[in-house]
C-alpha cells in the first residue's frame, strides 16, 4: 500500500463526518447510528439523500452545498476516494454532508425504516451479466425500501445506456411511477426534464443540478463525447420487485 493511501487512511480517522462501521458492527445486526442518523449524527433534523457509490464525493458535496435544507450522506467502500469530499466537508465545516464507509450489501443495517427521503445511484458498475450485483436490481431495490419514506425517489445518474435501460425496464415491469428519463441531458432531452415529473416534485433547482454538478468520471466521459443518460422513480411497491423482460444484447458496449 502506498504512502499517500496510508496518509489518507490516517488521516480519515480524524474527520467527525466520516463514519466507518467494521464488518462485525453491521454484519447480521443494526448499526448505532440506524433511525439516529437525525439527532445521532446531523445536528439539525432535515430530510436524508443518500449516494450509493460516491466515489470522492463531489456530486454528495455539491448537492449539500445547494442544498443545506437537505441532510446528505455518501456512502462508498474505497477509504482513500472518501478522503476528498470528508476532508472538503470537515475543513468547511459543511453540517448537512456525511460519509459513510461500507460496502452497500450492509446498507439495511444502517438506515431504519422510512428514514431517507432520495437515494442517488451516480456512475455505479452496470455489472452486465451480473444482475444481483446491480444496484437497481429487484435485489437491491427491496433492499431501498426498508429505508425510503413513502414516495421515496431513486434517481440514477449513468454514461451506461445498458443501465439506463435495465432500469427502465425494472419500473416499467414493477408499475412504478418514473418521473424523469433521459437518454441525453446535455442533449436533446435537456428541456424535456424541465417539464418532466422530477422538476415538480423536487423543483427546478433538482434539474439545473443534474448539468451543473458533475462528477470526475463524468467530465471523463463527456469529454469522450459519451452520453449521459437520467432516470428518477418513486421506490413504492407492494409485493416482491420482479426482473424485466428485455434485450440486454441490444445495450452492451
Amino acid at each position: 500500500m502506498g504512502k499517500d493511501k496510508l496518509r489518507k487512511f490516517k488521516e480519515n480517522e480524524t474527520f467527525s463526518c466520516l463514519v466507518q462501521p467494521s464488518t462485525r458492527e453491521v454484519l447480521g445486526c443494526d448499526y448505532r447510528l440506524k433511525g439516529h442518523w437525525n439527532g445521532g449524527f446531523f445536528r439539525e433534523e432535515r430530510p436524508i439523500v443518500v449516494e450509493l457509490g460516491c466515489g470522492k464525493g463531489e456530486y454528495t458535496v455539491d448537492l449539500a452545498l445547494r442544498n443545506p435544507s437537505f441532510n446528505y450522506i455518501g456512502v462508498d467502500i474505497k477509504g482513500a476516494r472518501l478522503w476528498k469530499g470528508a476532508k472538503f466537508a470537515h475543513e468547511n465545516g459543511l453540517g448537512n454532508v456525511g460519509f459513510l464507509r461500507t460496502r452497500i450489501e450492509f446498507i439495511c443495517s444502517l438506515f431504519a425504516r422510512d428514514e431517507v427521503s432520495e437515494v442517488w445511484i451516480t456512475f455505479a458498475d452496470p455489472q452486465i451479466g451480473r444482475e444481483k450485483k446491480r444496484l437497481t436490481s429487484p435485489l437491491f431495490l427491496s433492499r431501498y425500501r426498508e429505508f425510503l419514506k413513502p414516495g421515496g425517489i431513486v434517481h440514477l445518474k449513468t454514461d451506461s445506456r445498458y443501465l439506463h435501460e435495465y432500469s427502465r425496464a425494472i419500473a416499467e415491469q414493477n408499475g412504478l411511477k418514473v418521473l424523469a428519463a433521459a437518454t441525453d441531458i446535455y442533449g436533446s432531452d435537456r428541456e424535456a426534464l424541465y417539464a418532466s415529473g422530477i422538476a415538480s416534485v423536487c423543483g427546478r433547482d433538482a434539474v439545473d443540478a443534474l448539468f451543473q454538478v458533475q462528477t470526475f468520471y463524468e467530465k471523463q466521459y463527456l469529454a469522450q463525447g459519451i452520453p449521459i443518460t437520467y432516470l428518477a422513480f418513486v421506490i413504492d411497491h407492494d409485493g416482491d420487485y420482479l426482473s424485466p423482460a428485455w434485450e440486454p444484447e441490444r445495450w452492451e458496449r
